[in-house]
């Protein structure tokens, strides 16, 4: 199999550009230092399609070992014939080498293998002939010590053909397929609790062909915990009837009817389970899949958030009865002071807590406060509220997702930051600092605790911790990493570094001071040429020597850069200041890349992100989003109206809608048909977790605590 070429015809690209990925993913370079330095080699492919080929070369790889391995079990019992042979070698999917090697799989004792004992397969041979001599004739000849009757026989014949027919691929996948387009999903209630989560799925019933991923996942987990009986339901006479005019030869034969026989028994004991079977694991698949990708798309959206840079920030992890967890970070994140205040039940200390709230904004010139969502979060909302109105009008706050704090403030890179704080504390600076810098706070949190999923419990986790690892890697390195500041966590994801090797780094700036230059990584221990290669371009160096090293300019590309800006009369230390560097973009823009590339010997795709980058050193994509909304007052769900119309923060993005914050204790529901104007295939093609929306409101049942949201606007 040429497997460039297929995953080329696949992915619609070129089968060249698929070989260069391919070599240079076998060379060891990684996914992000391809799609942004090695452009030249697979003719710009990005980022999502390299990791495509990647996973694909995977796949294809282990059906190609599955294959050899199929071959050689058949071989050994020396039942590989030319037929046997050409259909493993023109398989492309791991079902169909598994439905190649049913026939000959090593079966546990089984009716057909009892009667082939008995001597009766010539008898099943011959009824499959079809010929013009009466069954009850042929089974005679069969009689023995171990078959006394002519129906025991024919009996066992049938039992044969029943296995025969079940293990034949072309039958199987005929059935496959036939229950993928005529068959419905049907749920009961196991017991006789009609209440709960799962009601609505009692009695109900969906075509296979068209329901949705996020409904597979919930009938399964109803299917787990007991609640649901599934099964799948198919009106079986249309495809009997197709498959005995594929199998019986002439409906003159007196053997047709053993052959329907065979057949109707090896689809209702056999095929038909285990194609249920089959399709079931086949919806659940592709459930996760869906439910994975949505997940890492929510993930990418919360770690893109822009960071909110230069102000000290007052860090609450609400609680009742254990207090209020408060902390003061200064603009990078320093804790400066900590304490808890008991402003609710049972001390109900308002007034000192507000006291203490005013005096740290003053001490700090505090300009945030940055309150966790869970409990008493809505409490703590109206004090800060009170706190504004009252003592500090300049002071503004904002409601964030504390999904994970708690698994960040019991790990070993909490201890190892903040030994003396007690676990809840490190909660605190967790909610705080992932306002100030997302990115860099969450890569701390094991992915699957940030909240932004559905079900995440109920996929696959070893595929779900692998998207969101690839999810997190992408981010870290389109955005850079400061390899002065940046934490074990952050620069482990750097394309290129390992836990390990991460280690190794801020080890060694800790014993010998920040990094000057790009090239003294080198000296980094376990961080080799190789390594070096993978990871230089992605960390940046402030205020180094070389302002180059504060762009996403890779040290191998130096030389280009520096010709580039003598080219304009400049030089790398004209980007360090401001007006400068104003010169130097005006003088950039009137240059021409491929007239650049010639005279250079560089390739046309790497001159054009030179131009990019030296155009604007330090920059952070994030920067270029809008930045959080920020409140000064609290609203309940009481001071909601129907019609009533407000801004608000998407927080998660779900199949059938999105859960927008809107200042009130739950987040609304827009649902999928509400996003609107125009039919919405996917929400997430609409809206990703933290944009700032535009809602109207449509429905309130204030005792549910449910609000219908829209973002169809009636003006």
């Amino acid at each position: 199999m040429n497997t460039a070429k297929q995953i080329a015809l696949e992915l619609g690209v070129r089968e060249q550009q698929v070989q260069q990925t391919i070599r240079l993913l076998d060379e060891g370079s990684t996914i992000p230092f391809i799609a942004r330095y090695r452009k030249e080699a697979t003719g710009e492919l990005d980022e999502i399609v390299i990791r495509d080929i990647s996973h694909r070369v995977d796949y294809l790889r282990h059906l190609d070992e599955r294959r050899e391995q199929i071959r050689q079990l058949i071989a050994e019992q020396d039942k590989l014939d030319d037929r046997t042979a050409q259909a493993l070698d023109s398989a492309v999917a791991l079902q169909e080498l598994e439905d190649i090697y049913r026939p000959f799989r090593p079966k546990r004792r089984t009716r057909a293998s009892i009667a082939k004992d008995k001597g009766l397969e010539p008898l099943a041979d011959a009824l499959a002939a079809q010929n013009a001599e009466d069954p009850t004739s042929l089974a005679s000849e069969f009689l023995s010590e171990d078959v006394s009757t002519t129906e025991e026989a024919l009996q066992g014949a049938q039992d044969i053909l029943a296995e025969r027919y079940a293990d034949d691929p072309g039958i199987r996948d005929k059935v496959r397929r036939f229950f993928r387009r005529r068959s419905r999903i049907v749920c009961e209630a196991a017991g006789d609790d009609d209440s709960g989560d799962f009601a609505m799925y009692f009695g109900y019933a969906e075509a296979v062909s068209s329901i949705p991923p996020h409904r597979i996942l919930a009938i399964n987990r109803g299917e787990r915990r007991e609640v649901l009986k599934v099964r799948l339901e198919l009106d079986a006479e249309p495809l009997l009837l197709e498959l005995e005019r594929d199998i019986v030869k002439s409906s003159r034969s007196p053997a047709v009817t053993c052959i329907k026989a065979a057949l109707a028994d090896g689809f209702q004991r056999l095929i038909s389970p285990s194609v249920q079977r089959e399709l079931r694991n086949e919806l659940t698949v592709k459930a996760e899949e869906h439910g994975i990708r949505m997940f890492g798309r929510n993930l990418h959206s919360l770690l893109m958030q822009p960071p909110v840079r230069g102000r000290t920030i007052i860090g609450i992890d609400p609680a009742y009865r254990t207090g209020c967890k408060v902390v003061a970070v200064n603009a990078y994140g320093d804790l400066l002071e900590y304490t808890t205040i008991y402003p609710h039940e049972p001390k109900r200390q308002w007034r000192e807590s507000m006291d203490t709230l005013s005096r740290w904004v003053k001490n700090y010139a505090a300009e945030l406060v940055v309150i966790g969502n869970g409990t008493a979060s809505r409490e703590t909302e109206q004090l800060v509220a009170e706190l504004i109105q009252t003592k500090n009008p300049a002071l503004q706050y904002v409601v964030t997702n504390e999904a994970g704090a708690s698994v960040y403030s019991a790990s070993d890179t909490a201890r190892a930051e903040f030994p003396e704080l007690d676990v809840a504390m490190r909660g605190a600076v967790s909610i705080a600092r992932r306002v100030q810098d997302p990115l860099a706070e969450l890569v701390k949190i094991d992915p699957k605790s940030i909240g932004v999923g559905l079900y995440q419990h109920d996929v696959d986790q070893k595929a779900l911790s692998r998207t969101l690892g690839e999810v997190v890697e992408s981010c870290v390195n389109y955005v850079g990493v400061d390899v002065n500041s940046a934490s074990n966590a952050l620069l482990q994801y750097v394309a290129g570094l390992s836990p390990a090797v991460a280690k190794h780094i801020t080890a060694h700036r800790q014993s010998i001071g920040a990094f000057h230059e790009r090239r003294q990584l080198s000296q980094v221990k376990g961080l080799g040429p190789k390594k070096f290669e993978q990871c230089a371009g992605f960390l940046r160096i402030a205020d180094g020597q070389d302002p180059l090293d504060n762009t996403a300019v890779h040290p191998e590309s130096y030389p280009v850069a520096r010709g580039i800006l003598e080219s304009i009369g400049h030089s790398p230390d004209d980007l360090r200041s401001s007006s400068t560097l104003e010169l130097v973009r005006e003088k950039l823009k009137a240059l021409s890349a491929p007239e650049l590339a010639k005279t250079l010997q560089a390739g046309e795709p790497t001159v054009r992100d030179i131009l990019a980058n030296l155009a604007q050193p330090g920059r952070d994509p994030r920067d270029e989003l809008p930045p959080p909304m920020f409140r000064a007052d609290v609203l309940t769900i009481d001071d909601l109206e129907i019609g009533m119309t407000l801004k608000g923060t998407v927080q998660n993005v779900v199949d059938f809608g999105a859960f927008v914050d809107i200042g009130v204790k739950k987040a609304g529901l827009v649902h999928i048909s509400q996003l609107s104007s125009s039919f919405v295939k996917q929400p997430l093609d609409v809206v990703q977790p933290g944009d700032i929306v535009e809602v109207q409101v449509i429905s309130i049942e204030a005792k549910q605590e449910r609000i219908g949201l829209t973002m169809v606007i009636q003006r």
